[in-house]
């Protein structure tokens, strides 16, 4: 049985097929310049890598060629386009409407792309997107929209509802959604597979860490709260991303600068976090790089997302009376070791000793780095969105 997962941007649908017999990844690749040009790299597990320039005027022409090379040439998987038999999408916001991952309609699709004004730069393409690609395979191929809100959804009230107008939450529905929900769901599960034990009574922190980052308290197996908000905007520093500021700032600035509304979104989206601090990158590894030589600004954007990371997950353990593991994942959670370190480093009041070795050694793959005699465990997880994506499909879809 095999299940095409896809993430589909403005400009570019990534996408992987999977046997779901096995859960192995059978090709995966990436359709870029959606609209500006265009091309394709498109790989083979334990095979040939294809990289072709094409124009794609539309997302259309880009599922057209995802079908050609999966069914053809020197990337070729299978025989017919018929043998995928559900295709899975990845959507950024599904509101308070879609709780849980959704068979896709025309319904579906239309309300997606009404919910613009709370996912503008993910929710319209993706839109777009399940509107080509119900084209390109036809109506009797299911389709289901999993939505990275969707874990999020168990947070109580408290968590989730602003301290403004309540009025503005009923008319409006603005709230705390949260994001990366399909890695934060996979990460604790996966972290209770490989333990053994039941999510009941367990209280734990993942830390999706890249150039988006949000922390997620999971107790008993569910969401509690989050980092992000309304949008991914909140939170903590980002690439571009500032994270959650005091509001007054943004009037301040609008005010002195004579910036409109849309010019301070662009400004805090796409100029702040780790490029507006340290003048140097978004990228984390460019900025860990420049701080090592001595640049003082990447130094401190360094010590902004380690002092910011800390105070979140002292604030979860304290709201969830206690921490039992601190799990990281994404590019930066996986792969940083240093940064690791500091935020694990002057924890032992909650519980946390880490073994700086064992840390060392733990990037890319499944690795506990706590100490043997630490009562909380820290390790490193990496995500696979794709294979929640595939799952959820399996089973909305009643294959």
């Amino acid at each position: 049985m095999k299940i095409l997962v896809i993430n589909a941007g403005s400009s570019s649908l990534k996408y992987q097929l999977i046997e779901m017999d096995d859960e192995s990844v059978i090709a995966k690749g990436n359709c870029e310049r959606i609209g500006i040009g265009g091309f394709i790299t498109h790989k083979v597990t334990g095979g040939a890598t294809v990289v072709k320039e094409t124009p794609f005027p539309t997302h259309k022409e880009a599922f057209l060629e995802v079908v050609s090379q999966l069914t053809s040439g020197e990337g070729k998987v299978i025989d017919d386009v018929k043998e995928i038999v559900a295709i899975g999408h990845r959507v950024l916001h599904g509101s308070e409407i879609y709780k849980k991952s959704t068979l896709v309609t025309d319904e579906v699709i239309d309300t997606i792309y009404e919910l613009r004004e709370l996912g503008p730069l993910h929710n319209p393409p993706q839109a777009v997107a399940l509107r080509a690609c119900k084209e390109v395979f036809g109506p009797d191929v299911p389709m289901v929209a999993v939505f990275d809100t969707s874990f999020h959804q168990t947070m109580p009230p408290k968590s989730y509802i602003f301290p403004i107008p309540y009025e503005y939450y009923e008319k409006y529905s603005i709230r705390r959604y949260g994001f990366h929900g399909t890695s934060h769901r996979y990460v604790s599960k996966r972290f209770f597979e490989l333990q053994g034990i039941d999510p009941e009574g367990t209280r734990i922190i993942v830390c999706h860490l890249g150039n988006g980052s949000s922390l997620c308290a999971v107790k008993d197996g569910k969401c509690f709260d989050t980092s992000m908000g309304l949008t991914p905007l909140d939170g903590f520093i980002m690439g571009t991303r500032s994270g959650g500021i005091d509001p007054s700032i943004v009037t301040y600035i609008a005010n002195k600068e004579n910036l409109t509304p849309d010019q301070m979104s662009d400004l805090l989206n796409k100029k702040s976090g780790f490029l507006g601090v340290s003048g140097v990158s978004s990228d984390c590894r460019d900025v860990q790089s420049a701080a090592a030589a001595g640049n003082e600004r990447a130094k401190l954007t360094i010590d902004i997302l380690v002092h910011q990371i800390k105070r979140f997950i002292g604030g979860y353990a304290a709201e969830m009376g206690g921490l039992d593991a601190v799990l990281f994942t994404g590019g930066i959670g996986e792969n940083d070791s240093t940064i690791r370190e500091r935020i694990c480093s002057e924890m032992e009041f909650l519980g946390l000793t880490i073994d700086p070795e064992l840390n060392k050694e733990a990037s890319r793959e499944e690795a506990v780095f706590s100490a043997p005699d630490s009562k909380v465990i820290a390790m490193v997880l990496p995500t696979n969105e794709e294979i929640m994506i595939a799952r959820d499909t399996k089973e909305v879809a009643g294959l």
